[in-house]
């Protein structure tokens, strides 16, 4: 009867550990003392002791409770409760954040905690009902106080706050609404943009890199327009396979796809040497053109809750028809973020020049710990902050011919050595 009753106990104890009841570790019973959290789930991590998704309720408008809240999806990776925590202010979905291999650069250079935010109206982090008013940069900011305030009672070391590309811009944006939040912020290849086509990236793509390079991107282009009626089945083709839609003829998107491309060729850092030569086959103008530019980019459904946020604070870019004019056709590119992103809904968007002149305002003004990190010929730069000057705290740094790639780990090694030694300094200080 013994030897029953103490194989009961041992099993009952194996099931309890495999079911996680005595599994609950310091931090998910803090995590679960939080109100907001209404749910926890553990996850593999190859990189923290432990990592946790969880779903912290917000306000859908943090001035007005009647208008309800949503669930905004939230990744805690814990390394201990003696280290900095980065916050990581992504400025899209965040579905790349649930593989267990993940960690932001800064979190691995200096070994932090990091809580990774998905921006609400992106995935998993959508109200019920979407409606675009509460899409803005100031409720954005909101969501990322409440859920620092909120963890700043377990994590109570320095916090910095880092994004890439429109999380940078997202990390800006909440420091320039809640400046004390945290001690740090580190705003990767993040433009600051003053209208919906801004007019320093056309400019900035006439003079980047060397003149033969941007010769032998724009002879590209003009070929792709030349051998339009040649390469066109194809791009039908390729476009009905895909099962892309437009909200304007095929014949203009294949127009906005040769403008697109210089942008995207220097965005992220391509070749200029594998470009094919003006007598290349079809094939290889084709296989090229679509790899730099294709035309997913102005399909339907793609990323709207983005362009609604460009269209409404964050602006964007233009494009330069000049060169190209001849053989487009469309007769001008004004206005296209509104007439291929947000069919049906353009009408109820104007642009809101008040955020960039606060963020501007702010960063002249004022001298917070904040990194700029930016890549020389990434067309994102003409939009840069490259303009404040005799800042003490505020850094800028440029990777050389780099791209929006640019990080700190790509930094030459002079310069790799300023921004790490910055860093421990501020969080030493």
């Amino acid at each position: 009867m013994k030897n029953i009753r103490l194989y009961f106990i041992v099993f009952i104890c194996m099931l309890a550990i495999n079911t996680g009841i005595f599994a609950q570790s310091d931090i998910y019973k803090k995590l679960s003392e939080i109100a907001e959290i209404t749910k926890i789930e553990k996850m593999e991590s190859d990189e923290f002791q432990e990592k946790y998704l969880t779903l912290f309720k917000q306000k859908i408008s943090p001035k007005n409770d009647s208008v309800g809240t949503f669930q905004q999806r939230v990744v805690v990776f814990h390394a201990g409760f003696d280290r900095p925590t980065v916050i990581v202010t992504e400025g899209y979905g965040g579905n790349y954040a649930l593989k267990s291999k993940y960690r932001e650069e800064i979190s691995r250079l200096f070994n932090t905690n990091m809580v990774f935010v998905e921006h609400r109206y992106f995935l998993e982090s959508t109200p019920e009902e979407k409606d675009w008013q509460y899409l803005t940069a100031e409720n954005s900011a909101e969501d990322l106080h409440a859920i620092v305030a909120a963890l700043k009672n377990i994590y109570t070391q320095k916090w910095i706050s880092t994004g890439i590309s429109k999380g940078g811009q997202t990390a800006l944006i909440y420091r320039t609404f809640f400046p004390d939040d945290v001690d740090i912020s580190v705003p990767y290849v993040a433009p600051l943009c003053f209208e919906v086509e801004d007019g320093r990236h056309e400019p900035f793509l006439q003079n980047v890199s060397t003149a033969e390079n941007r010769k032998k991107i724009e002879d590209f282009q003009l070929e792709v327009l030349k051998r339009r009626e040649q390469l066109m089945p194809d791009f039908e083709k390729f476009c009905s396979e895909k099962q892309y839609e437009f909200s304007i003829p095929l014949d203009e998107i294949y127009d906005y796809c040769v403008l697109e491309h210089s942008f995207s060729f220097w965005q992220w850092g391509n070749d200029v040497e594998k470009i094919p030569a003006n007598n290349a086959s079809n094939d290889e103008i084709f296989a090229h053109f679509t790899s730099i530019s294709s035309p997913s980019y102005f399909a339907k459904g793609g990323n709207t809750s983005f362009f609604v946020q460009a269209a409404r604070e964050l602006g964007y870019y233009g494009y330069d028809i000049e060169p190209f004019k001849q053989y487009l056709k469309i007769k001008n590119s004004t206005g296209y973020l509104k007439k291929i992103f947000l069919e049906g809904i353009a009408d109820s968007i104007s642009f809101d020049e008040e955020l960039s002149k606060k963020i501007v305002n702010f960063l002249e003004t004022n001298d917070p710990k904040i990194m700029f990190i930016y890549g020389e010929v990434d067309p994102w730069t003409a939009a840069g902050v490259r303009w404040l000057k005799g800042k003490r705290n505020i850094k800028i740094l440029i990777q050389p011919d780099g791209s929006h790639r640019a990080r700190i780990s790509t930094l030459p090694e002079a310069m790799k050595n300023e921004a790490m030694e910055t860093l421990t300094k501020w969080l030493e200080e």
